[in-house]
This record gives C-alpha cells, structure tokens and sequence, in this order.
C-alpha cells in the first residue's frame, strides 16, 4: 500500500514496484483514507509519506500497527530532518528513506522491509541508533542492574530481531498469537522501550538476536 499525497509520486512508485514484482493493493493520499483502506487490504508492507493532510504520516504508522500490528511501515520522506526520522521510529516504522533515494535503492528498501528488515538511508541508522543508545543508557542509570526478562520473554526478543512476524513467532515457539503479543507487550514494558524497531535495535545492541 502507498500513501503521499503527490498523484504524479503515487503513480511513478507504483508503476516501479509493479515492475518489480511487488502488488500494489491500495494507494491513500490523507491520512484519513489510510487506516480504512488498509483495513480492507491487509498490506505486508505500507510505503508512508510524513506530509500528508491529517492525521500526518506518523500518527498514521502509530494507529495503523495498533490495528494491523504485522505491517511492515517504511517512510519514504522529502526531510531527513532527525525530529521526523525519530518520531517515524518511535510510532514504528521499520525504515526510513528520503525520497532523493534512487529508484533501486527504493526497491531494494521495500523488498528488504517485506523481509523484515530495517532499512535506512545512509547516515539516518547511526542517528536512530545514537539516540536508542541514549535512552537506555537513560533507563540504565535509574536501574543497574537491567531489566529482568524471563527466558520466554527473551527467546521472543531474539525473534523479533530477527524480523520475524508474530504469527511466525507463535509457530517456532507452539504458543498462540496472543501470548506472543503479551510477551512484547512485557518486554516493551520492562525496557521503557515503544515499538518492535526499538526492541529489535535493544536486541542487535546486546547481541541477543546472534544467539542461537
């Protein structure tokens, strides 16, 4: 699904991805006609600009994986500016790219968000990380000796780092979607963190997500 309120941009990206394999099953060009036809489409992946007419493309992401938590959202954006990079992390995008990306490295960020990546533009990835470095260097101080997570809990993260779906947790683990989403919910909880990218990021930072 692509959301930009620029037709012409809507249409070249299309066009693009269809080209390239992918299946553009909806295009939204306000943030209002955003969750209800992605509710009727069900997207693997959701190409989000952050200008949009309300609601803006972040709060988008954030209501969107309230209801579709599985989607995968990419921003593509014209600012590169680190308050719209962060805000778009922390309402759960998976990437973010500005649009000056060429049309290959556009295709290659959706196809590797489909996989569960995190994809950003050069220089973009060491800010998000900078910045998850200092609010858990932050959380640490008020607790030194960590966050305790239980061996499930912990198992999950190393999934979700992985960029592993919650349906496909459920079936490496044999428990039930639901107790899946819990045990993010708790690790969320437990590490003051908001979203899968952050915990995936807490994850590759500890080396959790190498352990086999």
């Amino acid at each position: 699904m692509l959301v930009d309120d620029h037709p012409m941009w809507l249409e070249a990206l299309g066009s693009d991805l269809e080209e390239a394999g992918f299946e553009v099953v909806a295009t939204a060009t306000n943030g209002a006609e955003v969750l209800r036809r992605a509710r009727a489409t069900r997207p693997d992946v959701v190409v989000m600009d952050l200008q949009i007419p309300g609601p803006d493309g972040a709060s988008c992401t954030e209501e969107l994986l309230r209801v579709l938590p599985e989607t995968r959202v990419l921003v593509i954006s014209a600012s590169g500016e680190r308050a719209d990079v962060l805000r778009a992390v922390k309402a759960g995008a998976r990437g973010y790219l500005v649009k000056s990306a060429s049309p290959e490295e556009l295709m290659d960020g959706v196809r590797r968000t489909a996989e569960g990546d995190a994809v950003f533009t050069p220089g973009l990835a060491g800010l998000v990380l900078g910045e998850f470095r200092r609010m858990v260097s932050r959380a640490e101080e008020h607790d030194d000796q960590g966050p305790a997570l239980t061996a499930r809990e912990v198992e999950v993260l190393r999934l979700v780092a992985k960029g592993m779906a919650y349906r496909e947790i459920a079936d490496t683990l044999y428990v039930s979607h639901r107790t899946v989403q819990n045990h993010v919910q708790n690790v969320l909880r437990k590490l003051q963190l908001h979203n899968r990218v952050e915990l995936a990021l807490y994850a590759i930072e500890r080396g959790i997500s190498a352990r086999d």
